[in-house]
């Protein structure tokens, strides 16, 4: 028996090894460059999902040590004096360059990859840390490498969590600040920023400065969508509201561009909904859906949606549109706050076509999803130039009230299916971004991610004809995405009044680049 069983393990083994000799073959055939342009699942399924999860262990091993250890509040002290000393290090070296954080450009969860670190003085942050949890006043206190992934697990046994959750695990505090967020609660809320009471940065004279509606105001608004170019964040004051359970959530298929505009709008202006949300799967067939938190659920209808084994959540949505039926269903809170998560939205049938397979799911989709930037770093020249050619990632934020003309100029310029909907309330504060009026309006985030099917779609000019529209009705881009305007066309889009002025006051012109010299094509080509 004992036999039986050496010879079985070598027999495996073998084949193991010759599958990995026949792979490394025909690799090297076909050339590591081809073979990981076409066929990038096999790299993606046999390396970069199972470092995935090492990289997943590790953060969680380290932050429950954290927490164990009760040392967050006394380590971020030292290591804000750190951060200190490597500004002020930079002045006696004469500022001679500018700064950026030293955080490698491939780990972000934005597309674009940051040639500045190479020739920018990196300071390193190694913020990564819930520091305090004040029910009184129900505030968090995090450092700004916290991802929501890591917040919604550390408050929702707590009982807690922040009113808007941006869609991905990894998306960070710091990230969702000095860029922005949004989520489905988003119409009632605002966004990431608007549910911010306070922020704690290091200025480039390396003085350590906390802002707030009431104290340091001017740069407390003009923090947001700055990008990291008036000083470094080191803490933020988030808003928390009492978690519930689950969602209820249900779902409407909507025929017709007018009337899916109509019905989304109508929905986005209830204050009773506690999220809204629209997936557009062709120019006039969509599915609404709202949802309300509650603590109580029909059992039959609970669908744990964030389980590994389950379907693609729009894959999901999709069954109700075919049937052309509502639903009514309830989701645990967290499995909603990261719906999306494990299909990155729907970018991950482009890079594993069958990954919504039973089969493969069952099999393998506790790996999933991929960290996005693994695959960043692994992309390579090529990758990177045939996304850049031929896929799109842009998040356009347009008034309510031209949607309907919004989605028209999507669908001829782009073709890009599914569109994700997703309403905000827009404040008239100080800023980059606010209405053109001086009243709140209702906004609306009309996000398009994949392969263009537009036979005209050319990348410069299709998005440099996106970003005239959505200037054209005082709309605004967000800025992970790849933005073709040149810097008149910038601040036409954007108010720059109230961050030039800041820092001109706060000495930045010297310590950091301007916001379009840092993320612009045209400022960076």
């Amino acid at each position: 028996m004992e036999r039986e069983r050496v010879v079985g393990a070598m027999s495996a083994l073998w084949s193991v090894g010759a599958g990995l000799l026949l792979l490394v073959l025909w690799v090297r055939h076909r050339g590591l460059e081809a073979v990981l342009v076409h066929h990038r699942w096999l790299f993606v399924c046999l390396f970069l999902m199972p470092l995935s999860i090492l990289f997943d262990i590790y953060y969680q091993l380290r932050a429950w040590a954290v927490w164990r250890l009760h040392s967050a509040p006394r380590q971020h002290a030292q290591r804000v004096r750190h951060i200190q000393e490597q500004v002020r290090e930079w002045k006696k070296e004469g500022s001679k360059r500018y700064m950026c954080t030293g955080r490698p450009g491939w780990l972000t969860v934005s597309l674009r990859v940051g040639k500045y670190k190479k020739t920018h003085k990196n300071i390193m942050i190694n913020l990564m840390d819930v520091l305090e949890v004040d029910s009184e006043r129900q505030v968090v206190r995090v450092e700004p490498l916290v991802s929501m992934g890591q917040l919604t697990a550390y408050l929702n046994p707590m009982g807690w969590t922040i009113p808007v959750v941006p869609e991905l695990d990894d998306l960070t505090v710091g990230g969702l600040i000095m860029g922005t967020g949004i989520e489905s609660s988003s119409h009632i809320y605002g966004l990431f920023q608007h549910t911010c009471v306070a922020y704690e940065l290091v200025l480039a004279d390396g003085s350590l400065v906390r802002c707030s509606p009431t104290e340091n105001s001017d740069l407390f608004y003009a923090v947001p969508w700055s990008c990291g170019t008036l000083g470094f964040l080191v803490a933020a004051e988030i808003k928390m509201i009492p978690a519930k359970k689950y969602v209820k959530i249900h779902y409407k298929p909507v025929r017709g561009l007018q009337k899916i505009c109509e019905k989304f709008t109508e929905e986005s202006k209830k204050k009773e909904n506690s999220f809204v949300e629209g997936l557009m799967y062709s120019l006039d067939e969509a599915v609404i859906m709202t949802g309300v938190l509650t603590d109580e659920a029909e059992q039959s209808k609970i669908n744990r949606i964030g389980n590994y084994y389950k379907p693609w959540f729009f894959k999901h949505v999709e069954k109700y549109l075919k049937a052309d039926r509502t639903g009514v269903e309830y989701i645990p809170s967290r499995h909603y706050y990261h719906r999306h998560t494990r299909s990155i939205f729907w970018e991950l049938q482009d890079i594993i076509p069958f990954g919504n397979n039973p089969v493969f799911r069952y099999l393998f989709g506790w790996m999933v999803p991929p960290k996005i930037s693994l695959l960043k770093l692994t992309q390579g020249e090529a990758i990177r130039k045939l996304y850049e050619q031929h896929h799109v990632v842009q998040d356009m934020l347009v008034p309510m009230k031209s949607l309907e003309k919004s989605i028209q100029t999507f669908h001829v310029d782009l073709n890009v299916y599914p569109i994700w909907l997703c309403p905000f309330i827009l404040p008239n504060n100080p800023g980059m971004v606010h209405p053109k009026g001086n009243e709140t309006e209702l906004y609306v985030d009309i996000g398009a991610y994949g392969e263009p099917k537009s036979k005209q779609f050319e990348a410069r000019a299709s998005m440099r004809q996106m970003e005239k529209f959505v200037r054209s009705v005082h709309g605004f881009q967000m800025l992970y995405a790849d933005c073709y305007m040149t810097r008149e066309e910038f601040w036409d889009m954007f108010d720059g009044s109230l961050y030039h002025k800041l820092r001109e006051q706060m000495n930045c012109k010297d310590a950091f680049p301007e916001v379009y010299d840092k993320i612009c094509k045209a400022a960076r080509h």
